[in-house]
């Protein structure tokens, strides 16, 4: 298997490579028009036939009825961080809540209390983020304007495998790493946003999936970069778009659609690999160590921990001379992690287990 099969990385994640040879055709030209994709206009017809189809199947995919709009936009979750609470929460005096469960939803909160207050209904600081709460630990407000949260935290390894809030105020989620990786009841959120570059795309487009009634009261003051209305208006063209980026968005659900079967066929193969990895840590005896609960554990990203720091980078330069790629885990926790989105195949996590127990022989046969 080549490394472009091997990629573990939280992100950039690997895609399929049906799409990577279409791509490389594109990048010399894209088969209907002639041209290189790096070439062809924004305003073209061609291009916005591809931002429609890209929302077709995104809706297709999950099952969205016609009162959702889908918007490819820039600037990653991090602009959602600043743009959801500009939209619903400025000159609110109620506060809207967000649950502080790892490394991003941490970093969302600081840009919610720009524009008014914040309730955190519950942090797993003191825990070092090494869980997820139970339901008899959450309080949900009826008068809050929405109710923030992050499905899959990448970096700590954990996540959601509920719907959390109430039905009666709007949910906002963070889906950046398991989007469109399982059904996920879209219709019970208001507003669901992903970064490309885990299970879609490439960076450098961002999917906002936002409910036409959450935006009724929306203010009518905000630059037009950072106004959901104007984006949906614009169809995504606002400025210059990401032409590339949202092609091979294209590419990836159309192979989601034709190759995989759907969401739940993929959710199938997903939770195969995570299977196949919790295993081999729980049999390992202690030589591997899961980091969360494993109620908690996510499907896209396993994270574990060695004996040490330093038998961890001996781990991670040996997994990197055998042709793995991004298995260290996130600066802010250390330890290993190898994310599994949805491109990643089987055959890659089984290699990687191979890997792992002849680590593991390897090292029990030095001691």
């Amino acid at each position: 298997m080549n490394r472009n099969s091997l990629n573990f990385s939280g992100g950039p994640g690997a895609l399929p490579e049906s799409v990577l040879l279409q791509v490389q055709e594109a990048v010399i030209a894209v088969p209907e028009v002639g041209l290189s994709v790096l070439a062809i206009s924004h305003r073209s017809d061609w291009f916005a036939s591809i931002v429609a189809e890209v929302e077709t199947n995104i809706c297709k995919l999950l099952g969205l009825s016609g009162d959702y709009h889908v918007l490819l936009l820039q600037g990653g979750a991090t602009q959602q961080f600043s743009m959801v609470p500009m939209t619903l929460l400025r000159g609110k005096t109620s506060a809207a809540e967000y649950l502080h469960t790892g490394y991003w939803s941490g970093k969302a909160l600081p840009e919610a209390r720009r524009e008014g207050p914040v309730r955190v209904v519950w942090s797993g600081e003191a825990s070092d983020f090494r869980r997820l709460p139970g339901d008899d630990e959450l309080s949900f407000s009826a008068d809050a304007p929405y109710i923030h949260y992050v499905s899959n935290e990448t970096v700590e390894g954990l996540q959601f495998h509920r719907v959390l809030g109430r039905d009666d105020v709007p949910r906002v989620c963070d889906m950046s790493s398991d989007f469109l990786s399982r059904p996920c009841e879209a219709e019970r959120f208001s507003l669901i946003y992903a970064h490309a570059q885990k299970n879609l795309g490439p960076a450098g487009v961002t999917v906002v999936l936002i409910r036409d009634a959450l935006l009724k009261d929306a203010p009518e003051n905000l630059p037009g970069f950072l106004d959901y209305p104007s984006q949906i208006e614009a169809h995504s063209n606002f400025n210059t778009p990401p032409v590339l980026a949202i092609y091979v968005v294209l590419l990836v659900t159309r192979w989601m659609m034709a190759e995989i079967g759907g969401v739940e066929r993929m959710a199938e193969l997903n939770r195969t690999k995570a299977e196949l990895l919790y295993k081999l840590l729980d049999e390992s005896q202690g030589f591997y160590r899961g980091r969360v609960e494993p109620q908690d554990r996510s499907m896209m990203n396993v994270t574990f921990n060695l004996a040490n720091p330093e038998v961890e980078n001996h781990f991670l330069a040996a997994a990197t001379a055998a042709g793995f790629s991004g298995l260290s885990g996130h600066r802010a926790v250390g330890g290993v992690r190898a994310s599994i989105y949805n491109a990643l195949a089987i055959a890659a996590v089984e290699k990687l287990m191979g890997f792992m127990e002849d680590y593991q022989r390897s090292s029990d046969r030095a001691a």
